[in-house]
């Protein structure tokens, strides 16, 4: 396998697990990363798909205690349990439907580096707005989120099918309006995470199945298991700091790199 190549690849992978669940925008990250470096990944969308896989599985793994005792909650009919999972699936609802219609249009027309830039700036002043002006939380743990909440929660998630916007940043952003406190918030998004981005990657191989190629499986490897690893670093350390310092950095961070991105693009 070509070395540069090989440390392209490690750096979406890096990027990819970062990223996910931040307040940032992996897709963005991705597409003007890919835009940066000229990377050229194995043909069709596995590589994308499977490096996604990858983010997921780590945060599937970090909090398997609470997916197992929710699992065992809905088995046994446990009505704290029972409210979890069907907080979760009707937060999950409105962008499985609207992301099925609207799929198509999506990918062909709006993932491109300008607009990235424009909704990292755009998010970024709305991180900023909705931490100064968002009231005291009034749920403080997962198993406070009520279904109507759940519901609003799942709407602001449909903002992310506009790369750049992060559905992270959505989701966390949309809890806090709705007075989530913030761990709570985004630990909500990581549950939310784990049918979105699953729902997503099985209709991307659906959509594209006739075109998907594994040529190339070394470099496929490399990106998941990178993105998995970094994704396992990232996530104790994010809840942590935000629990403590809120999202102001990240808001700040978006609209250093859109305002950087769409200045290159200008010159380019």
């Amino acid at each position: 396998m070509d070395l540069t190549l090989i440390w392209k690849t490690v750096l979406i992978g890096v990027v990819e697990g970062l990223t996910e669940f931040l307040p940032v925008s992996s897709t963005g990250h991705i597409i003007l990363a890919e835009e940066v470096l000229g990377f050229q990944g194995p043909p069709g969308k596995v590589f994308e798909i499977v490096i996604q896989l990858g983010a997921i599985l780590a945060v599937c793994f970090l909090y398997r205690q609470k997916i197992f005792a929710t699992v065992q909650g809905v088995l046994k009919r446990d009505p704290v349990s029972l409210r979890f999972a069907a907080a979760i699936v009707i937060a999950f609802l409105p962008a499985a439907v609207i992301g099925v219609a609207a799929h198509k249009y999506i990918k062909s027309v709006l993932f491109n580096p300008t607009v990235v830039a424009v909704a990292l700036i755009v998010g970024g002043i709305a991180i900023l707005v909705i931490e100064r002006y968002a009231q005291r939380p009034r749920m403080k743990s997962l198993d406070e989120v009520d279904l109507k909440t759940a519901l609003y929660i799942g709407l602001c998630q449909c903002l992310a099918m506009i790369p750049g916007v992060s559905r992270a940043g959505s989701t966390i952003m949309g809890a806090r309006v709705f007075r989530v406190d913030r761990a709570t918030a985004a630990e909500f998004s990581f549950f939310l995470a784990m049918p979105t981005m699953i729902g997503a990657s099985v209709y991307d191989l659906y959509k594209n199945w006739s075109s998907l190629d594994w040529h190339g499986s070394g470099t496929i490897a490399i990106g998941f298991v990178t993105a998995f690893v970094c994704a396992l670093l990232v996530v104790r350390p994010f809840v942590r700091f935000i629990s403590r310092h809120g999202f102001g950095v990240f808001a700040w961070y978006r609209i250093a790199l859109g305002a950087l991105a769409l200045a290159l693009i200008v010159m380019h």
